[in-house]
């Protein structure tokens, strides 16, 4: 009796299992179905609407400066920002004014910048049309002028100042104006301040790129070696201004993010 129990029990589990596979009229209609199994249709991705161009700023981006006003930096303590803006709408380094830092805070972001080495040639190796963009204030990609003007590889426009080397130098010539496109996210610390995830940037310049989702190794450090050091979670966005270093002032415009 048992035996016909468990015999009448499997035949009908076949019955059910049979049952239960859906009918197909082609064989499309069953690849279809098995494609379906792996198909993910939500969270639905955020409309977000692009620029003209790849160097105007999406829907979603918030506007750092377009030529009108510096009204989203300061000072490093706090005052209005001393650097001036040019007839043509460029944002110009006033040399010893000081740094620009962004009033607003970010963390993880998409940067676009570009930048104009100035036309008239004073200087050599990193006296000349330097500058630097500052995550957090601890993290710089280096702005300089290396057009027929060698210097340390580890520390030239495209870099991670002293910490990674660029893939290539696509620069362009002093006078012309040059593109940033850096993603940047941020290092996450410990309570006890140790680093849980180092930092990572992935930078374009001019459309090329030349740092590719590189580790980030601590802060930037002109003598000695990068070391981490526990910050908040979101910090400014810096300009550098590189003072009186016997070079001219380099010059900024269409400066937008996107906090990630």
């Amino acid at each position: 009796m048992k035996k016909i129990s468990l015999s009448l029990l499997t035949l009908c589990s076949f019955v059910f299992i049979a049952n239960a596979q859906p009918k197909f009229k082609t064989k499309q209609d069953s690849l279809e179905f098995e494609a379906a199994k792996t198909e993910i249709w939500s969270p639905i991705p955020k409309i977000v609407v692009p620029g003209a161009t790849s160097a105007d700023a999406p829907s979603d981006a918030i506007i750092l400066y377009n030529g009108k006003d510096m009204n989203a930096f300061q000072k490093s303590d706090k005052s209005a920002a001393g650097w001036k803006i040019d007839p043509d709408g460029a944002l110009t380094v006033v040399k010893g004014s000081g740094d620009l830092y962004t009033k607003e805070l970010f963390g993880d972001c998409q940067l676009h910048l570009e930048f104009r080495e100035p036309g008239i040639i004073k200087g050599s190796n990193q006296t000349r049309g330097n500058s630097g963009v500052w995550f957090m204030d601890n993290y710089e990609v280096q702005i300089m002028d290396n057009y027929n003007n060698p210097t340390y590889v580890n520390g030239q426009v495209g870099s991670l100042y002293k910490q990674h080397i660029p893939l290539v130098a696509p620069i362009r010539k002093p006078g012309e104006w040059q593109t940033y496109d850096i993603i940047f996210t941020a290092p996450q610390f410990r309570e006890n301040g140790e680093v849980a995830t180092p930092g990572k940037l992935t930078v374009l310049l001019n459309g090329v790129l030349v740092l590719n989702h590189v580790t980030i190794m601590g802060t930037v450090e002109w003598i000695g070696l990068p070391k981490y050091k526990k910050h908040a979670d979101k910090m400014p966005i810096r300009l550098q201004d590189h003072g009186f270093d016997g070079g001219e002032a380099i010059s900024f415009k269409n400066i937008w993010i996107r906090p990630l």
